[in-house]
């Protein structure tokens, strides 16, 4: 994912989450808000209560992975916070994948 797309700054976290547009099951929470740009923005998210850095780092990666993979499918100008909840770590890829992907179907629904 190129640092275009990266939300980083600790003020645009608070912006959208503050936002309260979000949707949730047992492996992510992702919020939303429209922005002023040509493409997406995402942001990710691993509490440290889930573990060390290490694990955050490997779960960081596989959810960008799963951006990736799917991002021209949300090319809609907004910007997402996706937060990783404590029911992913027992999940493969391929489930977090699935979980990621129906969350978003839900989200493109509601708007």
């Amino acid at each position: 994912m190129r640092k275009l797309y990266i939300v980083k700054a600790n003020e645009d976290f608070e912006k959208i989450i503050s936002n309260k547009n979000f949707t949730k099951n047992k492996s992510f929470i992702i919020y939303q808000k429209k922005n002023n740009l040509p493409y997406d923005r995402f942001g990710v998210s691993v509490s440290k209560k889930l573990g060390n850095a290490v694990f955050r780092n490997k779960y960081k990666r596989k959810i960008r992975a799963i951006i990736d993979n799917y991002k021209k499918n949300y090319n809609n100008s907004k910007d997402y916070i996706i937060i990783l909840r404590k029911g992913a770590i027992d999940k493969t890829f391929q489930q977090l994948q699935e979980d990621f992907l129906s969350l978003m179907k839900q989200k493109r629904k509601d708007n």
